[in-house]
């Protein structure tokens, strides 16, 4: 179960041959993104686990899950990016049942982040289903 969003995402992947040109797109993806209001970057919002500093500000709205995030990293920023294609606009009923790491293994990011990084995308993924089963 994947969004258009990730969708595009993934396809832009299989367009993009060599990983560093990858890893650009994850960090350009970040980029694009609004920065999360400094208001917002509070204890409750911040995610434990990670090497960097990392917010995630999770809002349901009429049945549907978002959320926004920021970080003082780079690709982590562009990997909060990749979260929000994957999980922005789902029936909050639905996030829970993303396999999160299966679908981020079709951009092959496991093989490609390191083991502190691998932990952050862990922490995150367990903050957004913990914040959907909440709100069910």
């Amino acid at each position: 179960m994947a969004t258009p969003a990730f969708e595009e995402i993934v396809e832009d992947f299989e367009f993009l041959e060599d990983w560093e040109d990858r890893y650009r797109h994850v960090i350009e993806q970040g980029k694009a993104m609004e920065p999360l209001n400094d208001a917002l970057k509070v204890p409750a919002t911040k995610v434990h686990g990670c090497a960097s500093q990392v917010w995630l500000h999770p809002i349901v709205e009429n049945g549907a899950f978002r959320f926004d995030g920021d970080s003082d990293a780079l690709i982590v920023r562009g990997l909060i990016a990749v979260l929000r294609s994957l999980y922005n606009g789902l029936p909050v009923g639905d996030v829970p049942k993303v396999d999160a790491g299966g679908e981020l293994a079709r951009l092959g990011l496991n093989d490609h982040l390191s083991a502190q990084r691998s932990n952050g995308l862990r922490a995150m993924i367990e903050r957004i289903r913990d914040v959907a089963q909440e709100n069910v």
